[in-house]
């Protein structure tokens, strides 16, 4: 099982629609999978079609995760009867309830024990081949709850100077962590999204990424989607979205999933340029 946490120190940068994109593959390839929504904002529990009813929501469990049952607190995403005619009838895609009571434990102060919250609550679980794990935007509790119980973590950034340079940050801090905290865990990679292949500072600040991440630069990029709202309000997921553009970019999520699952490498970044 790998558990892949999908971070981002910047808000904006399309995390949530990167985490959504993924699952979306995940289920069209038939791979059981769970996403965590540990954002208190609570979009990719919306995005995945998920109302919570009467389970525990994630920030719940974690208050108790000794008594927390993670299967019978998993909701099904509303995506998974709309791709029965393309998947697996044994596709898997559950949801851990997103909501903002997890806010509680988003601060910098938490305690290795507390780290540990998260990995307690999904350590017994045998169900899935992967869990996406979709953080809020920082760097406080919640993120190192999160990088605590992965075996992987994808960062999400746009071609920007500030995006960027944010990265970089992150992936400092994720070394040091790492030091501290989770020797095994490992960089899967960075995601630049929302490109925009006709803007100067995109092209520029891309050739800036490949120079300072290498490898660490997932393939493909993702395009700026200009109805991604539309396909996340209406709680779909990409692959069952009509038109010529839903198309391209669920085949995009395909091979970004493959390439991320397989990717690996402990390359240090160098200072972002300025200009």
């Amino acid at each position: 099982m790998q558990v892949v946490s999908i971070s981002s120190l910047k808000g904006g940068v399309g995390k949530t629609s990167v985490t959504t994109g993924l699952a979306s593959a995940a289920l069209a390839a038939g791979i059981p999978t769970l996403v965590v929504d540990l954002d208190p904002h609570a979009d990719a529990t919306t995005a995945l079609g998920v109302v919570s009813g009467e389970r525990l929501d994630i920030g719940r469990m974690l208050k108790r995760p000794r008594r927390a049952n993670l299967a019978e607190n998993v909701a099904v995403s509303g995506w998974a009867s709309r791709n029965r005619a393309t998947a697996s009838a044994e596709a898997i895609l559950d949801v851990a309830v997103g909501s903002a009571f997890s806010g509680i434990y988003d601060r910098p102060d938490l305690g290795r024990r507390d780290l540990r919250r998260l990995n307690t609550i999904i350590a017994e679980t045998q169900k899935y081949d992967l869990i996406l794990i979709d953080c809020p935007p920082s760097l406080n509790g919640l993120t190192r709850m999160a990088w605590s119980a992965s075996t992987r973590v994808a960062l999400v950034a746009e071609p920007g100077l500030f995006s960027v340079a944010g990265t970089e940050r992150t992936m400092r801090a994720m070394q040091l962590f790492r030091q501290e905290f989770a020797p095994n865990l490992a960089p899967a990679g960075i995601v630049a999204n929302r490109v925009r292949t006709g803007s100067s500072e995109h092209i520029f600040r891309l050739a800036e990424m490949e120079s300072m991440f290498g490898d660490l630069l997932l393939q493909p990029r993702i395009p700026e989607q200009a109805n991604w709202q539309q396909i996340q309000g209406a709680a779909h997921p990409i692959h069952q979205w009509p038109g010529e553009s839903a198309k391209n970019a669920a085949a995009l999520f395909d091979l970004l999933l493959k390439n991320l699952l397989a990717s690996g490498t402990s390359r240090q970044p160098r200072e972002p340029r300025r200009g």
